[in-house]
Parts: structure tokens; C-alpha cells; sequence
């Protein structure tokens, strides 16, 4: 079954409440965990489930993306005949050069689906983090004998006021209600923006809505769909444990999250390792004077100072005398003697002076910019 699937995955374009995270970079290049971008999870999940044919479809800022991603090598998916394919938008008499939303990226994209011949299509956001085996949600699919089948979370912590997809799932799989950002959610699930189906019949959906002046998946597609019974649609659970990465406080929440052990194996199961790009580096210096406490540290790091609770990404120094706490820095990042930080996010490459105090409440984490010195 796995040779017969293809992947897509969509980069997306909500970045607006991420603020100066996403200032230079796609949602999917986001850092998460110490060493890997959120693109990671999805693309490891496929090239788990066995998956060979991936499309990358790139919006805006995707310059570090394509950079991280390169060959695809890291996940095996250079090879001639099949691998990663990066999918940047381009200027036609029809297209402007940036996609008017999921749909409209679908059908700019329809001569890369025609093209492949694998006959079942894996279709996935990427502001959402989580591992899935997608081979068996195909395999449940075709089991189902349903035209689309819709990934979903049983998780409540899932559910905002005013943002998300909710869907109502019948006992036997059938999805029978949708709604999209309400107020107050009344469907029990959320839905996950991935979905599964043959690839002709995706190719078929998405040239027919665009055809009729839709451009919303969700709204215009699977609502449709669902409500007039025009197609027989069906969810599948996802099993792990997902985040939604929306905004900086969910970003933040979801790396403090993953200090814990037992809530970093729901994400990184022992039989799927999750991959990345390598960086070649020197391992972490935990200098004499150096006091570390339930923090996750990538290689490359210079440690003289005091880090409790943090995340510190590949090649980050801090001095003695620095305390940080409750704080993710990434890469490169320098923390100079005398300084203190408390509930802070720092981009790549920012320094902070000797005797910055930076310190926020953990509902309101102060964000500083990519090359920035405070």
C-alpha cells in the first residue's frame, strides 16, 4: 500500500500571529525542540509510512525552508525516479505568485499531481505538530470505501474560542457535521487539515472548485460535501498527542511542553525517528562554574552560566554569571555575563548585554528578532 501513496504537504500562510517569528520564515521552518522545524514532523511521518513521492508547496518566506530542506536527503527522498519535490509559487497570466489559500495551491500544482502515479494522495498542513502513521489512515480509508477521509483530535485542549475546524464523527467513522471558527465550538473533534484520498479524485475536486470560484477547502469543499451528502466523507483519529502552533503563546507552551520526558516519547516514537537536517558540531561545553536543570541543549553550546527550564538551540553561549530561565533561545544565540532572562523567546543569532533583565509572566512571553542585540 505505502508505494501507492504520495505526499503534499502545504507550508501555509498563517503567520500573522506568530509576530517576529515568522517575520522571515514559513510556519513550517519554525524551530521546535532544540534541532528540528515543524516541517520535519510531517515529512518523517511520511517518509515512515513508507511514503517516496512528497511535494513541498511553498508560499511565502521560504527561503530558510528550502535551505533546510534541500535535496531531501536527510529523509532518503533524493533518489531519480521519485523523492522531495519543492513546489514555489510562480507568476502566470493566471497566477499573481502567491496562492489565494489551500485550494488555490492545490490547482496551481494539479501538473505535479498529474504527473505522479501513485494512486492514493496524503494531504497536509503544517501548523500543527504531531506524528502519524499515514499508511494505516489510507488503509482505513480504502477499508471505508469513502471518497475523503479527514484527520482528527479527540484532544479538548484542541479547541479555541473563534479559531479552528470541529468536526461531529458518527460511530462508525462518517463525518456528518463541520463548522469552521466559531465562537463557541459545538462539534466534539477537531480537525487536523490533513486528509487522505485517490489522487484522481483529488485532482477532479479541486479543478471543479476552482472552476465555480472557490478558493476555501474547508469552507467551500468539505462543508459542501458533508452538508448536500454529494461525497461520502470519513475521519480518522490521530493518536498522539498534537499541538497547535498558532500564535507565539502556543509556540511557547508547546516547547516548555516538551521538557517533560514523557511528553517528548508521545511525540518521538522509538520505532519512527523523527529527522532533520544535519549540522555538524562540536558536542555542548558545560564549563566549571556551569548549573543546568531540566533543559534540552542541542550540540555547538557554551554553558558557564545558570539555564533552568529552557531549550537552547545549536551553538548557543552563555556566560557566567547569565541566568536563564523558562526561555527557548535559538541558534547562535550569546547571553552575556550578568544577564537574566525569565519567560523570553530569542530568535537566531540575537545577543543580550551584560546586565539585560528580560522578564515577562509566562501567559505573555517577551519575543526578541533574528539578529537583534538587546
Amino acid at each position: 500500500m505505502a508505494n501507492n501513496i504520495m505526499g503534499i504537504i502545504y507550508t501555509g500562510e498563517r503567520d500573522q500571529q506568530l509576530r517576529e517569528l515568522t517575520a522571515k520564515r514559513a510556519v513550517a521552518a519554525m524551530p521546535i525542540c532544540a534541532r528540528y522545524r515543524l516541517i520535519d514532523f510531517p515529512l518523517s511521518s511520511m517518509t515512515a509510512s513508507g511514503i517516496r513521492n512528497i511535494g513541498i508547496i511553498l508560499q511565502r518566506n521560504y527561503n530558510s525552508l528550502m535551505d533546510h530542506l534541500g535535496s531531501g536527503k536527510e529523509w532518503d527522498l533524493h533518489g531519480k525516479s521519485s523523492g522531495l519535490v519543492l513546489l514555489p509559487p510562480f507568476t502566470t497570466s493566471e497566477n499573481i505568485g502567491l496562492y489565494a489559500g489551500f485550494l488555490d495551491a492545490l490547482r496551481s500544482n494539479l501538473q505535479y499531481m498529474r504527473r505522479s502515479k501513485q494512486k492514493y494522495v496524503v494531504v497536509t498542513d503544517t501548523h500543527m505538530l504531531y506524528t502519524e502513521r499515514y499508511d494505516e489512515m489510507v488503509e482505513a480509508h480504502v477499508r471505508s470505501g469513502a471518497d475523503i477521509t479527514l484527520l482528527y483530535s479527540s484532544d479538548p485542549s484542541m479547541r479555541k474560542s473563534g479559531f479552528g475546524r470541529y468536526l461531529e464523527v458518527r460511530e462508525d467513522g462518517e463525518v456528518t457535521g463541520l463548522e469552521v471558527d466559531p465562537q463557541t465550538p459545538r462539534l466534539p473533534v477537531t480537525y487536523m487539515e490533513c486528509f487522505c484520498l485517490e489522487r484522481e479524485k483529488l485532482i477532479e475536486m479541486v479543478d471543479t472548485a476552482v472552476s465555480r470560484g472557490q478558493y476555501h477547502l474547508t469552507r467551500d469543499v468539505l462543508m459542501n460535501a458533508i452538508y448536500s451528502h454529494t461525497m461520502k466523507v470519513h475521519g480518522f483519529e490521530c493518536r498522539s498527542k498534537v499541538w497547535h502552533i498558532d500564535s507565539v503563546q502556543s509556540y511557547f507552551d508547546c516547547s516548555m511542553d516538551l521538557l517533560s520526558p514523557e511528553t517528548r516519547k508521545k511525540l518521538f516514537p522509538a520505532d519512527r525517528p523523527i529527522l532533520t537536517k544535519l549540522r555538524d558540531e562540536m558536542p555542548t561545553q558545560h564549563r566549571k562554574d556551569a548549573h543546568v536543570t531540566n533543559s534540552l541543549i542541542a550540540d555547538g553550546c557554551i554553558i558557564e552560566g545558570t539555564v533552568e527550564n529552557c531549550i537552547l538551540f545549536r551553538g548557543v553561549h552563555i556566560e557566567a554569571g547569565a541566568v536563564v530561565r523558562n526561555s527557548i533561545i535559538m541558534q547562535d544565540g550569546y547571553v552575556n555575563s550578568g544577564a537574566e532572562l525569565d519567560n523570553c523567546i530569542l530568535d537566531k543569532q540575537t545577543v543580550v548585554r551584560s546586565r539585560t533583565r528580560l522578564i515577562a509572566p509566562r501567559t505573555y512571553p517577551i519575543v526578541i528578532a533574528k539578529n537583534m542585540t538587546v
